[in-house]
């Protein structure tokens, strides 16, 4: 090349002599990729088989005490908690012993007192630990569970046939449960470890075998002896530990029907038992339908609700086509079913989930803020608005029957509705005195619960207080003021609440230490489609309910629910509601979502947050002057508007002086109901933390707020 020639001819010179040599160029390039290509694959197929070899070295299996242990790389089985129910210390023992084994696999475990151990703080985390939970249980005289099991078994039931907990609400916990009973007493075999075991499956928890059950009758155990039935159960349900370890999610092959694999033969039943870990003790027929994997129990849960909303007219017609795995459920619950007398004069049974039922239309039931309170864990609203003691409030009903349907109903329209009183009517006497006996049963199995406060256990054995918002319409009871007259003769007082369609009984009522009225919609249109009453002029009567509240004189309260895209945006109708009625307060909440029902489409979707409640009460309060927001309650996600009548020299007086309230109340009837009062008669001043804008957000600085690590839905009630 002539070094001398100039650059833009030197650069052409080099571009041809790449044009002229591109097959080379290309060549190189296409030998280069396909050398990257080799290296990359020969490298990551070495690196695959030495990931492989490293694996099964890592979950090589060895030989301890004659059971294989495994090390996984990924932990499926975090340890096992084996929980006991013993009286005797037989339960204990076995216990004990599972541990050891348990321990002997490298597993950890751990060993609990039922006694010690408190569900309601801490079951739910079992949904999320990847422990292994054992249930070794006695059961005791007449059926029932030992002492140290009673309060842990009690909580499960309730908590099994509450509404509000939701059936998914031990999702995610796997259990196993071992039964100690004596099947001399034919009627209680093993009854406590059938329903700790059924209780935990209708709460969607997973079993991961078969429950079994040993028998203390040496002639009718199948191995001889309670212990060998022990011992034979726990061979297997090691050996399902060690498949869990692994990683196994199926207890079978997936073809087996109700916790059984089809049999063929006797090697192919021998065969379903080994895989499922099963009992050998046969079961009955009410008891099969408990006797399913987890597989089919979700499948099941696609076959829907069974709850739906029912007249009392169609009750035995409903009853008589339940699906047969209902009436079972029905058929084991412990609380027995109560007699109704209905239009058609037939005789149904009638069951409420935790309700202690009283005669033919009336019941009760401990509400979980008295429960709460007892641990000194805070009150309801109730306390915080007005100074009720919670743990000394009895929730009932005179009356189980309503007239609405309405959407939000956390009782699931399992009680009758109707428009008038169609039952043998009890008397309110005994009404209040098996109220009180069964409240007082209620408050007497928290003795020796852990967390309970002996003062206030002590004092929850007197009630002070009566909430009637129990369920249905305590309204409809014809003897209504004989029973309030009762409750002040007794020093309780009455918190009544009704769902406006009833203007007549409102007007004729004796005087209530607080009368609420439901106000669920301030339109026609929006309280058809919420609260679904049954009267044709169901509108009509509730303007009427709304002018008869303006007539009374004692305390008097409307109860607005808010639900999300359903009634949250009629202000305006709201205030000319309140016009209307002039209540004292005016208590705003959220709606609680109580889970999935044929009888109603509402979601979480539908249940505002606390601060879209407080931005509807502020706007609420700018269009009714008379009122400001006085007091709040975060945990229930519920704030009060009170009439500025009860603001005296700048401080709130929204409590309730109840032992002045009951002197008013004797002058009253001595005098013949010419000596009248006020709700201002009676009012007390409201403390600080309770005010909206305190810093506790209304709750009580006296107790110790409990939040739950793995926290689920709202299950606050009243």
């Amino acid at each position: 090349l002539d070094v001398s020639m100039d650059p833009w001819n030197f650069f052409c010179t080099c571009l041809m002599s790449l044009w002229v040599h591109r097959f080379y160029i290309y060549s190189s390039v296409a030998f280069g990729i396909s050398i990257w290509i080799c290296i990359q694959f020969f490298t990551s197929k070495t690196r695959k088989k030495v990931t492989e070899h490293l694996s099964l070295f890592l979950t090589e299996d060895k030989l301890v005490n004659g059971y294989a242990t495994l090390k996984a790389k990924e932990v499926y089985v975090a340890g096992v908690k084996i929980f006991y129910g013993s009286q005797t210390g037989t339960a204990k023992r076995f216990a004990k012993g599972l541990a050891e084994a348990v321990i002997s696999l490298n597993l950890s475990a751990e060993v609990i007192n039922m006694g010690d151990y408190d569900p309601d703080d801490s079951l739910t985390e079992e949904t999320t630990s990847r422990n292994i939970c054992v249930f070794v249980v006695a059961t005791y005289t007449d059926g029932q569970p030992t002492e140290n099991a009673a309060w842990f078994c009690k909580w499960l039931e309730e908590a099994a046939n509450d509404f509000r907990f939701g059936k998914m609400y031990l999702k995610g916990l796997r259990y196993a449960v071992f039964g100690l009973g004596n099947s001399v007493y034919v009627d209680h075999y093993n009854t406590v470890g059938r329903n700790i075991d059924r209780w935990l499956w209708m709460l969607s928890a997973s079993r991961i075998m078969t429950r079994a059950e040993g028998d203390c009758n040496v002639a009718q155990s199948k191995h001889g002896s309670i212990e060998a039935d022990f011992e034979a159960w726990k061979t297997k349900f090691l050996s399902r530990l060690q498949a869990l370890c692994k990683g196994e999610k199926k207890p079978c092959s997936g073809k087996c029907k109700k916790g059984k694999c089809k049999s063929q033969g006797k090697q192919s039943k021998e065969s379903s038992d080994r895989e499922h870990g099963a009992s050998e003790y046969e079961n009955t027929e009410a008891e099969e339908f408990f006797e399913t994997t987890s597989e089919e129990e979700s499948n099941a849960e696609e076959a829907g609700d069974t709850n739906s909303v029912i007249d009392v007219e169609d009750l035995g017609k409903v009853m008589s086509h339940m699906k047969k795995a209902k009436v079972l459920v029905v058929q084991q619950m412990h609380f027995v079913n109560q007699l109704l007398q209905v239009k058609s004069n037939s005789l149904i049974y009638f069951l409420f989930s935790g309700y202690k039922l009283i005669g033919s239309h009336s019941g009760v039931k401990l509400c979980r803020w008295t429960k709460s309170m007892l641990r000194g864990r805070g009150g309801c609203y109730k306390h915080t608005f007005y100074g009720i003691e919670s743990h000394r409030c009895m929730e009932a009903t005179p009356s189980l029957a309503c007239a609405n349907k309405c959407v939000f109903c956390w009782r699931h329209h399992t009680n009758p509705v109707g428009t008038e009183w169609r039952w043998k009517m009890d008397q309110p006497e005994m009404i209040l005195r098996e109220a009180i006996e069964n409240h007082q049963n209620m408050i007497k199995q928290f003795k020796g619960v852990s967390g309970v406060k002996a003062d206030r256990f002590e004092e929850a054995m007197t009630a002070k207080h009566c909430a009637l918002s129990l369920v249905g319409e305590p309204i409809m009871y014809p003897e209504i003021n004989r029973f309030l007259k009762l409750l002040h003769q007794h020093n309780i007082s009455s918190f009544l609440v009704t769902n406006a369609q009833f203007p007549e009984e409102i007007r004729n009522l004796e005087p209530v230490t607080q009368l609420y009225v439901s106000v669920d919609a301030s339109t026609k249109d929006s309280l058809k489609k919420i609260d679904r009453p049954l009267f044709k002029d169901f509108w009509q009567r509730f303007l009427d309910s709304l002018k008869a509240l303006s007539e009374k004189q004692q305390r008097t309260v409307y109860r607005l629910t808010l639900v999300k895209a359903w009634n949250v945006d009629e202000l305006k109708a709201y205030a000319e509601l309140v016009s209307l009625g002039k209540p004292d307060f005016i208590e705003v909440k959220g709606v609680t979502y109580c889970g999935e029902s044929s009888a109603s489409n509402l979601t979480m979707a539908n249940v505002p947050w606390h601060e879209e409640v407080v931005h509807f009460v502020q706007e609420l309060a700018d269009l009714i002057p008379d009122y400001e927001i006085a007091c709040e309650h975060e945990h229930s996600n519920c704030l009060l508007i009170a009439h500025k009548k009860f603001k005296i020299d700048g401080e709130w007086c929204t409590w309730i002086n109840y032992d002045r309230f009951q002197e008013l109340v004797r002058d009253y009837k001595r005098s013949g109901g010419s000596k009248t009062f006020t709700a201002a008669d009676y009012m007390a001043k409201t403390p600080h933390w309770a005010l909206f804008g305190s810093r506790e957000r209304g709750f009580d600085p006296l107790d110790i707020r409990y939040q739950r690590k793995n926290k689920t839905k709202d299950i606050s009630g009243c």
